[in-house]
């Protein structure tokens, strides 16, 4: 059996539509031993071919379907940080905004000159000519190439029919007004109800071709716009490191920038500071807030010998630590590696125009083809017949189907974003119809993702707010993650805390000081054992009980006796239960999945009514798990915030990021919750669900109206007033239909209630 090379990855450049996707896959997918993937968002092919296989062959294919493709251009660790942190200019999506700035400009005027008899002026119709001359030419020039691209490679796709009928409304517009007579001063398209033969001479098209244009024009921005957002996941990811680092050179402390760090360097890491790369710790102890990788909520207690990871932080001491892995071998630079995989894993979504346009573009084609032939056969003129087919082609190409898609998007996605929900673009609708299966985070997305004192348990005869000011006091001045949700609980209960007299870290096990004069310790049962001071019955009881659930229980003791237990935890969200009941009702079954330890995140998963629980998965394991749902025949959407859940959320068939989360998670999302309200979610799903049913519905009557007039026109019975008139009322019905979507409304009270210490 022959073997393969590492899988080869190709930039593809040109394509327009999904179909182009496709037309390129099945190409490569003929050459021997090639088994290729393309997809149209990311705009790149991977491709799998025998090793030694000559990579210009592959080019060399791609270029012969009419595209382009280039290998990527290697970068250095130096180089990517600097520039893939930061989007690249774009002239393709810069030039279509130019030509859809200048066609509604140009189109609008031509539009009302044409629907609107009394704005008819002497010579109006060659004041139209001027003006949507333009838009047909130079607007809609980048449908015309690909039609034309289309055309030598014998295939037909929604470029193909906005060219054609375009260029046949403009050509014969011109037959009209130079040859017949349209041209002449007073012309008027008067209305009638009467539906008569016609040659045509005396009629045009021109605001049919600008308005198409306009408005398909408005539609392939809005969704280019959207796909170059396919590699921002990765800038952000890569944005996540450190950016410079101290390195002991000779006992002496450098700053140079984190991508010249060599494996075996040995570097220094301040509390609050990001650690450079992975490594080991040499010297200090700290905590180390890992949750943006690991997703545990608590923060990790490091010292010498124990390993570090890039891009985490140091939420303690001060830290020395040697470099063991660097650049592309780093765990930061692995996950950025499972987003790209998963996002060019993903199965190509055609838009549902394309979908269409698939088989109604050749129809017509032929309809129009067969119309001229019976007409000729019949003994009519050649101009009749001619005026019969070109008419087929008008009628086929509706103003209605340019606003089906971008209306609808634009009210549902406006609509959204005063609601807190961002959708990135239209082939993220269809998965939410179909998902059965929601897979959620648990740190920031059901739980708040900050440590919190959740419970003050009191010893006999000690009042619950001397405990908490004295505590709280110690804890104001810590600056560890757990000491400083004890002093904000503490300070909102009892108000201004007092100043320690003295005050000492003492490192992994807790605090301890002076505080109106009593001798005060904070922290593990060690410490206070180094005492020699010893739990009551009840408050040892009540920390094995916090302890059991996955909180963390912290002691108190001043005066030689123990005062209490404090119980921190990662709080569940007051709106995540009622969230959870309205994504069931919704016919999504919920999976909690957690980097953090089981007893946690099942006393999570019980308080919020989830019965399935994956717990102490890496981030490779969350593709995994996704990927294992897939395969039982799942459709499943992903809800997190974190990094660690990026290369999930880009491999889920719908990815929802909480907008309180990281830039990486929200980038390889589909859709933003920006509440951070996990409510929010349920409110996604049905907004898009309502947003695609009202464009299927756009869809329909886009083509309907026109469809229902082809026999007309087939027959020379196309009034072109009456024509217009079908268009105009089938773009009303289009826009009416999608502002119906500015109703939606959210489920539920959108009060969330503090949560309170008990």
């Amino acid at each position: 059996m022959a073997s393969l090379s590492p899988a080869i990855e190709l930039e593809i450049g040109g394509m327009t539509c999904a179909s182009c996707a496709l037309r390129i896959e099945k190409k490569l997918n003929k050459l021997d031993g090639v088994t290729a993937t393309v997809n149209y968002a990311t705009e790149k092919a991977a491709v799998t071919a025998p090793a030694g296989f000559d990579l210009q062959t592959l080019i060399d294919e791609v270029e012969k379907t009419g595209y382009t493709a280039v290998l990527p251009t290697p970068k250095t660790d130096a180089a990517a940080s600097a520039a893939d942190t930061t989007p690249p200019a774009d002239p393709e999506l810069a030039s279509l905004r130019q030509r859809l700035i200048g066609s509604v400009v140009l189109a609008v005027p031509v539009i009302l000159l044409a629907m609107i008899p009394a704005l008819q002026f002497t010579y109006w119709q060659w004041a139209s000519l001027a003006l949507a001359a333009p838009v047909i030419l130079w607007g809609a020039w980048p449908f015309h190439r690909a039609a034309w691209t289309n055309l030598r490679h014998g295939a037909a796709t929604m470029d193909t029919l906005v060219s054609v009928g375009t260029l046949a409304a403009f050509l014969w517009s011109l037959y009209a007004l130079f040859l017949g007579t349209a041209g002449m001063p007073g012309m008027t398209h008067g209305f009638e109800w009467a539906v008569a033969p016609s040659d045509g001479a005396g009629n045009i098209y021109l605001e049919v071709a600008a308005g198409v244009t306009m408005f398909v024009l408005a539609g392939r921005y809005v969704e280019k716009r959207s796909k170059r957002q396919a590699g921002a996941a990765l800038r952000a990811l890569l944005g996540l490191g450190a950016k410079d680092v101290a390195v002991l050179r000779g006992g002496v402390e450098t700053r140079i920038p984190a991508d010249q760090l060599v494996v075996g360097d040995e570097f220094v890491v301040r509390p609050g500071e990001k650690i450079a790369t992975d490594g080991v710790v040499i010297d200090g102890r700290s905590a180390v807030d890992a949750s943006m990788l690991t997703g545990e909520s608590v923060p990790v207690e490091v010292a010498t010998g124990d390993s570090v990871t890039g891009a985490t932080v140091n939420a303690g001491g001060r830290l020395v630590v040697r470099a063991t892995r660097v650049g592309t071998d780093t765990q930061l630079a692995q996950i950025a590696r499972l987003v790209e995989e998963a996002q060019s894993g993903k199965a190509d979504v055609q838009r549902l125009a394309d979908r269409i346009s698939g088989v109604f573009v050749p129809v017509v084609f032929v309809l129009a083809v067969v119309v001229l032939g019976a007409w000729i056969l019949l003994g009519f003129p050649l101009a009749s017949a001619f005026t019969a087919a070109v008419a087929v082609l008008i009628i086929a190409c509706p103003c209605a189907l340019g606003l089906a898609t971008p209306t609808a998007l634009l009210v549902g996605t406006g609509r959204g974003a005063q609601l807190g929900i961002l959708i990135k673009g239209p082939e993220i609708l269809e998965s939410t119809r179909i998902v059965d299966t929601i897979v959620l985070d648990k740190t920031g997305t059901v739980t708040t993702g900050t440590m919190t004192l959740l419970d003050i348990i009191a010893a006999e005869g000690v009042d619950e707010n001397e405990l908490l000011r004295l505590a709280g006091a110690l804890e104001d001045a810590s600056e560890h993650p757990i000491g400083q949700a004890i002093a904000r609980g503490a300070s909102q209960r009892v108000g201004a805390l007092p100043t320690p007299e003295s005050f000492a870290n003492v490192e992994g096990t807790g605090v301890q000081g002076i505080v109106e004069q009593h001798a005060v310790l904070v922290g593990r049962e060690s410490l206070l054992a180094d005492w020699s001071i010893t739990l009551s019955s009840r408050l040892s009881a009540r920390k094995a009980e916090a302890e059991a659930s996955g909180q963390t229980a912290v002691l108190v003791a001043w005066d030689g006796e123990a005062r209490g237990v404090l119980v921190v935890a990662d709080a569940v969200k007051e709106t995540s239960a009622e969230a959870i009941a309205q994504l069931k009702a919704l016919g999504l079954n919920p999976v909690l999945l957690t980097g953090d330890n089981r007893a946690v995140a099942e006393h999570v998963a019980a308080q919020v009514g989830i019965t399935e629980v994956i717990a102490e998965v890496m981030p490779a394991d969350k593709v995994a798990v996704i990927r294992r749902l897939q395969a039982e025949g799942k459709t499943v959407a992903m809800v997190g915030d974190g990094v660690n859940d990026a290369a999930a959320l880009a491999q889920a068939d719908l990815g929802l990021a909480m907008g309180t989360g990281t830039d990486a998670a929200i980038e390889a999302a589909d859709i933003t919750l920006v509440r951070g309200d996990l409510r929010s979610a349920a409110d996604a799903i049905r907004l898009a669900r309502r947003t695609l049913g009202t464009i299927k519905v756009n869809l329909f009557w886009a083509f309907a109206y026109n469809v229902a007039a082809i026999p007309l026109a087939a027959l020379g019975l196309l009034n072109p007033m009456l024509a217009g008139a079908a268009m105009a009322f089938s773009s009303v019905f289009v826009v009416s239909n999608s502002l119906r979507l500015r109703g939606f409304t959210t489920r539920g009270s959108r009060r969330a209630r503090p949560t309170r210490i008990r």
